[in-house]
């Protein structure tokens, strides 16, 4: 299917840094000025993904608060829906995407809110700590840490701690994916349903997709190399569990929490999201896929632009709302 035409104009009109090209490889940062590299990249990520939108769905109340992270607090955001209901409810923990080195609370906001409307649900967002300044497993364990807290302070916000949902974007949808295995491994409390937006499960190459950088406008394979060397360097196998969550071995896979997994059709990391949909479905985990044909990696985060991408966050929190009983 072609590539969605509102988003084709705007890819057309939006031009990134020439680090966001194909070719584009820094993983020696002894070598390169990184620092200068990540700022560029960060203001441009933010640009391209904050959406200002004087019709976005109205909440009860958005909350700046502090979780425990793994080495200290984390900035967090609290999205509280209009009918968000009495007593303990369902509740929602995010993690945005961004290759583990971009991406913030006010990037994903949009997303954030319009999934918590749609699902009835509060949204928990985490701002974890981002590479290169915080190397893997760091972001892993903010993720352990967020949910370890949540779980500890679920009465006091109102969420029923049986009734945590998982979610995130990209790398957000690694580090979600990454927690429902963990609590596999560790015998830990699981969540009730994972959320998983064309997840990076990954992080060994994408070069072999053969799509180009228009069409994955938020990941390339140049893109990739740099947020692979930026987070896990040369120190940890691209093939560990944790970072690479479809390589996990099969037991890690039986008794996941039911999923539901958002693809999109010009996408580098579609394959790969299919690939882990099929090993949870074999290992007899309860999941549902819903592919967007048209739409790029990151469309989500295009909500001011694209009615298709409003659409389709909706479409996955009434889903989840309907799945865990908000709606």
């Amino acid at each position: 299917m072609a590539l969605d035409p509102t988003l084709q104009a705007f890819l057309g009109k939006f031009r990134m840094p020439e680090f966001f090209k194909p070719d584009f490889t820094v993983t020696d940062f002894s070598k390169a000025d990184w620092k200068e590299t990540v700022d560029r990249l960060r203001a441009s990520f933010y640009r391209a993904t904050r959406s200002v939108e004087s019709d976005a769905p109205e909440l009860a109340q958005v909350d700046n608060i502090l979780v425990d992270g793994a080495d200290g607090p984390l900035k967090a955001r609290v999205y509280t829906p209009l009918a968000a209901g009495v007593g303990q409810q369902p509740a929602i923990l995010y993690f945005h995407g961004g290759g583990f080195v971009v991406g913030d609370l006010d990037g994903h906001e949009m997303i954030c809110i319009r999934l918590a409307h749609a699902s009835r649900c509060r949204v928990v967002s985490i701002d974890y700590r981002l590479a290169p300044e915080h190397k893997f497993p760091c972001a892993h364990d903010d993720a352990l840490a967020a949910y370890d807290w949540l779980l500890r302070r679920a009465p006091d916000l109102s969420i029923d701690p049986e009734r945590i949902i998982v979610a995130g974007d990209s790398a957000g949808g690694n580090l979600a994916a990454f927690l429902c295995q963990e609590m596999v491994r560790t015998g830990g409390q699981e969540p009730a349903f994972q959320l998983l937006f064309y997840p990076l499960v990954q992080f060994v190459d994408i070069k072999s997709k053969g799509l180009s950088f228009q069409e994955g406008f938020f990941i390339s394979p140049g893109l990739f190399d740099f947020f692979k060397g930026s987070y896990i360097g040369t120190e940890t196998d691209p093939m560990d569990k944790r970072v690479s969550p479809l390589f996990a071995p099969a037991e890690d896979f039986h008794g996941l929490p039911p999923a539901h997994i958002v693809l999109c059709g010009w996408d580098p990391l579609n394959a790969e999201g299919r690939a882990y949909a099929d090993k949870m479905i074999a290992s007899g985990v309860p999941v549902t896929l819903k592919e967007h044909p048209g739409m790029v990696h990151g469309f989500m985060n295009l909500t001011a632009i694209s009615p298709p991408a409003r659409d389709a966050i909706a479409e996955a929190g009434i889903l989840v709302g309907k799945t865990i009983g908000s709606l």
